[in-house]
């Protein structure tokens, strides 16, 4: 404080920490108190360094009186300075003696005002703190600001009054950011005030969380199904270790996907091993089906080999017929009938009865083994033999002809094997023999 002559007043400056908010255009105000130590007297402000001030012209001040004011001071023009600058200034008596005295304010830009931050994520909460702070001396009266991250997008007004700090409770989707790793995130916010802006950013730390979750499902007899899913629900890399053990007779009718990073095999066991990194949001499926159809069929396929086997060898006398077309003259229909006879077993007494189609004829001409008895009556034809040995063959032959034209399927009945074994009458049958035929083609087809 500096007294000049001709002016009583005592000058004090009650406020601190003014500042100026650059490009704003809005003035810095002092609250000062001046006290009138002398008579009654008329007051004014003014600066010779180019700012307005307010109030502007003279104002009363009573003789004793102490006065309050808000003195506020705005450049006029550009005005580029930044940091701590002291304003020179005078108050002028009415008899035009003068009083100096100086007030410090610092100007700072927009983003040197603010500071913003943020609490820790963690996935078991489904909110964040974010707050911004105003740092300065300086009543912001509507603020808008612009928070983004990966986490949350929004936007806020308010107001912010000097040196004050306004909290966020963000809710939180989880759905956004299952799939992010734990670590430092950026966190922008895009302050706007007038029509000026400032752009700050922070780190938001995404706490760790390592959980891994495994749900195993096993249904199924025959084709058995193993279903083993791995979930990442943490924040970080999951080192996962899955063992599935198959002896050595399942393994083989079982398969895997994906495919195993290690197979071993220790005995009549085998172990299957995926070993693998699941990231945070990633599933690991590992499905194992064991397909006990294929060994059941084939151990039906092995019993009824085996069943047919056992029959076959207790079969004594075995007759398989056969049938092919033959080039007639008169250019009849013809086919010739061949019957195997195939003796396994030593035989006696043995009749074989054919029976011819209808609509054919047999031609009297046999091979080797002429029958016994032809009946067309009752379209029967017969061999008789007194006994086969073991291993012993007859081949029975004949021709049979239509002067009808046949077109289709010709099917030609079962032959019959009637024989006497170790005093036991037995009966045998053949296999049922057709005939295709069409307009240009024939072709023969035999039914086992």
């Amino acid at each position: 404080m500096q007294l000049v002559s001709g002016i009583n007043l005592n000058v004090k400056k009650l406020s601190s920490d003014e500042v100026m908010i650059a490009g704003l255009n809005e003035p810095v105000v002092f609250d000062l108190e001046l006290k009138n130590t002398g008579t009654a007297d008329n007051l004014e402000f003014y600066n010779l360094l180019g700012f307005q001030m307010f109030p502007v012209g003279t104002f009363f001040i009573g003789e004793g009186q102490t006065k309050k004011i808000k003195l506020e001071i705005s450049p006029i023009g550009e005005f580029n300075y930044r940091g701590a600058y002291t304003f020179n200034y005078f108050i002028k008596s009415q008899d035009f003696s003068e009083k100096e005295e100086k007030l410090t304010f610092t100007v700072v830009n927009l983003k040197d005002v603010f500071e913003i931050g943020a609490s820790d994520v963690n996935t078991d909460l489904n909110s964040i703190k974010i707050y911004i702070h105003n740092k300065v001396n300086f009543d912001f009266e509507e603020v808008n600001v612009k928070f983004s991250s990966a986490f949350f997008d929004f936007e806020e007004d308010f107001a912010l009054g000097p040196n004050k700090r306004k909290d966020f409770d963000v809710q939180l989707n989880n759905e956004d950011f299952n799939k992010l790793m734990a670590g430092f995130y950026t966190m922008d916010a895009e302050i706007s005030v007038k029509d000026q802006k400032a752009n700050l950013e922070t780190t938001i730390k995404f706490a760790e969380k390592d959980v891994l979750t495994t749900l195993k499902e096993d249904y199924g007899f025959v084709i058995n199904t193993q279903i083993i899913e791995k979930t990442n629900e943490g924040n970080i890399l999951a080192d996962s270790e899955t063992i599935i053990e198959k002896n050595i007779l399942s393994r083989l009718f079982t398969t895997l996907s994906p495919q195993p990073d290690v197979v071993e095999r220790a005995g009549f066991k085998v172990f299957y091993t995926w070993s693998r990194e699941i990231k945070p949001g990633e599933k690991l499926v590992i499905i194992v089906k064991t397909n006990w159809l294929f060994p059941f069929l084939a151990v039906l396929l092995i019993l009824a080999i085996v069943i047919l086997a056992k029959q076959y060898s207790k079969t004594h006398l075995v007759l398989r017929k056969k049938v092919s077309f033959v080039n007639a003259k008169g250019g009849e229909f013809a086919l010739k009938v061949m019957i195997f006879v195939n003796a396994k077993k030593y035989i006696e007494r043995v009749n074989i009865i054919d029976r011819l189609p209808m609509f054919v004829k047999i031609y009297e001409r046999f091979g080797t083994e002429k029958p016994s008895r032809v009946n067309e009556k009752t379209r029967r034809i017969e061999w008789n033999f007194e006994k086969l040995e073991v291993g012993e063959v007859r081949i029975l032959s004949y021709i049979i002809y239509s002067k009808l034209g046949i077109i289709g399927k010709f099917a030609l009945p079962t032959a019959t094997a009637i024989y006497e074994r170790d005093g036991k009458i037995n009966e045998s049958e053949s296999n049922r023999a057709f005939f295709v035929t069409e307009q240009k083609k024939e072709k023969i087809e035999e039914e086992d």
